[in-house]
């Protein structure tokens, strides 16, 4: 036993490094193009009913997919092939929004990207999980989001440079560049795990037969069951998710209290400094300390920043406000995919991550669509107000799981 630890500790430690670097490539191509995608459908006739839209059914494709791939995680002997495959598909289509014409394109290219993304999430997060120790979970995807989050501030620099010199669609053809960086490091840099010889064993060493009145044999799999802890904590999720609408929307409303549009991508610039300075920290932190604690800080804080964006009493109010946001998002994802994590035995990981994703992206769905109709019919200071009063409940029950009998 200690020989086979020794001789997986290497791909273990390659495993965590490449997915950083991926992360890195893959976000920096989709920040490029994801800031400034509301001034390209203004310039193309659509307006915040269509962002919500084309934003709305994007995640909701993609959190079908991720339910799927979850499953499909437990079940796959190799889980890289469909890694490399989301990658590849999401890279693929992201230059494509340079030749579009109408905003129903746009629509189509959002769709394959989300599917692609929503595809590869679970059995990547699953491959993570099983390349560190439980107690080192916070710090591997606090890690890699970092590294995320620092893609998507090199994005919006490069895409600020070429709207200053070549205009919108420069930056869209641009993002091939980390996107083809990216699916190649997917290819090169990441390793397989050994086989999951011990999946069935360890699940037939836990499994009981108890002999019924009648005689018959009952076999029990405790270890495929999703635990009631696991629950509660997705009831939380689900109901922060359905106030937490598309970032795009946030730059809406910069751009209508009078930030121009060519500092979009600096928007995302000033949130992803916080986010990816945060991350790592967070992560470790949230190792020894109570997870939930860390998740529901994240989400005060993100009840704090919506608060201010509607009110938005100054575009001063607005970037503080942006570069706070950044903390939300450091002090949730990784923590909070931890905790599902280590809420659930190994053999279910990939099925309660999809779960996880699905649900989260479901509500996700619900809350842009929700947020532009609130929008275009109460005005643009309601439906922050409402996601800010979504996301304080929800941090009071994150805290509610930690009264749970132990072991529920």
């Amino acid at each position: 036993m200690p020989a086979t630890n020794t001789e997986r500790e290497p791909s273990a430690a390659r495993n965590i490094y490449a997915f950083g670097i991926i992360s890195f490539l893959n976000d920096a191509a989709t920040e490029m193009a994801y800031w400034v995608l509301p001034a390209f459908l203004a310039s193309l006739g659509a307006g915040p009913a269509q962002l919500g839209l084309i934003e709305g059914i994007a995640e909701s494709v993609a959190s079908f997919a991720k339910l799927f791939s979850g499953y499909l995680a437990d079940r796959l002997p190799q889980r890289k092939p469909v890694v490399v495959a989301g990658y590849f598909v999401a890279n693929v289509v992201k230059p494509l929004l340079a030749i579009v014409t109408a905003w129903p394109q746009i629509l189509l290219i959002r769709f394959a990207d989300r599917l692609a993304k929503g595809v590869r999430g679970a059995p990547r997060d699953v491959m993570v999980a099983e390349s560190v120790p439980k107690e080192r979970l916070g710090s591997a995807y606090g890690l890699i989001q970092s590294m995320d989050s620092a893609g998507a501030i090199a994005g919006p620099l490069v895409a600020l440079v070429l709207l200053a010199r070549f205009g919108l669609r420069s930056v869209f053809w641009a993002a091939a560049v980390p996107g083809a960086l990216c699916v190649a490091v997917a290819m090169l840099g990441i390793r397989e795990g050994r086989p999951r010889e011990t999946d069935a064993s360890q699940t037939s060493a836990k499994s009981e037969e108890k002999l019924s009145s009648s005689g018959r044999a009952k076999v029990e799999h405790p270890g495929l069951k999703l635990p009631v802890s696991f629950y509660f904590v997705l009831i939380a999720v689900t109901l922060f998710s359905l106030g937490n609408s598309s970032d795009m929307f946030l730059v809406l409303r910069a751009q209508s209290v009078g930030i121009p549009v060519a500092l979009a991508p600096l928007l995302g610039l000033v949130f992803n400094i916080t986010y990816t300075l945060a991350s790592w920290p967070a992560g470790w932190f949230s190792d020894r300390i109570s997870r939930r604690l860390v998740g529901s800080a994240g989400y005060v804080i993100f009840a704090a920043v919506y608060f201010v964006f509607g009110r938005a009493p100054s575009t001063i109010a607005i970037w503080l406000a942006m570069a706070v946001y950044g903390f939300y998002y450091a002090l949730t994802q990784p923590v909070l995919k931890a905790l599902v994590v280590e809420t659930v035995s190994e053999q279910v990981r990939g099925r309660a991550l999809g779960i996880y994703f699905f649900i989260s992206s479901i509500a996700t769905l619900a809350a842009s669509l929700i947020t532009g109709e609130l929008w275009k019919h109460l005005g643009a200071a309601i439906p922050f107000y409402f996601s800010a009063a979504l996301a304080l409940v929800a941090a009071a029950l994150l805290q509610l799981r930690g009264r749970l009998p132990r072991g529920l």
